[in-house]
């Protein structure tokens, strides 16, 4: 019963409480960079997601046979291996996915989400745990990617992963499809849920307040 819970606490953790986008701000290029559409975030996500699962899994499983002077280089080897294998698959089954998404594929080889979890996590935790890690943080940037993707191509082309949602008499916000707009998309989010958060401390700390009282 402890280790499921332990593992949900893990997976939970990288969707909400350390979300990597949302709240740890990790990523940031391709967060920016490839939101443009739904169909992108999901596939920018997804792909990430298979990488850091993978990954952590292998580096989990080698931690104590690999020497720590070379564990960086060690690592980026072995996500790099993933990437490539990720990078072949889009390239023969969605090749036009692979072409938006261009080189933030390759590039996921030095994302400090997957590199940041393979070092302070992976490296020093279970195989178990570290594969629920990978897959609740690949998950929360997916999440982050597909929230912020969905308003910038809302707004900005009136559509929900190419498909129309108004009519003829809709006008874009054009500015939602290009770089400011991806800016503005995670400056409102950002700050929307610190609003949140802000609350949500303020009521239990007046909770706690009141359970002094009592």
């Amino acid at each position: 019963m402890d280790n499921k819970k332990g593992y949900l606490s893990t997976f939970l953790n990288g969707i909400i409480t350390e979300n990597p986008t949302l709240v740890l701000f990790l990523g940031m290029c391709p967060t920016l960079a490839v939101t443009t559409g739904v169909v992108n975030g999901i596939g920018m996500g997804l792909s990430t997601t298979a990488v850091l699962v993978c990954s952590n899994i292998v580096i989990s499983l080698l931690r104590k046979f690999i020497p720590d002077k070379i564990r960086i280089a060690s690592f980026i080897v072995i996500i790099a291996g993933f990437v490539t294998i990720v990078q072949m698959l889009l390239n023969a089954y969605v090749p036009a996915l692979s072409s938006s998404l261009g080189i933030y594929i390759p590039l996921i080889v030095v994302n400090c989400i997957i590199l940041g979890r393979a070092e302070a996590f992976a490296s020093k935790n279970s195989v178990g745990k570290s594969a629920f890690d990978g897959l609740g943080m690949g998950l929360g940037f997916t999440c982050a990617l597909v929230l912020i993707a969905a308003i910038r191509e809302i707004l900005g082309a009136g559509t929900f992963a190419g498909i129309p949602l108004f009519g003829d008499s809709f006008q874009p916000v054009s500015i939602m499809i290009l770089p400011p707009g991806a800016f503005l998309t995670l400056g409102v989010l950002l700050a929307i849920i610190n609003v949140i958060g802000a609350k949500i401390k303020n009521k239990k700390k007046d909770t706690d307040t009141e359970k002094e009282g009592i």
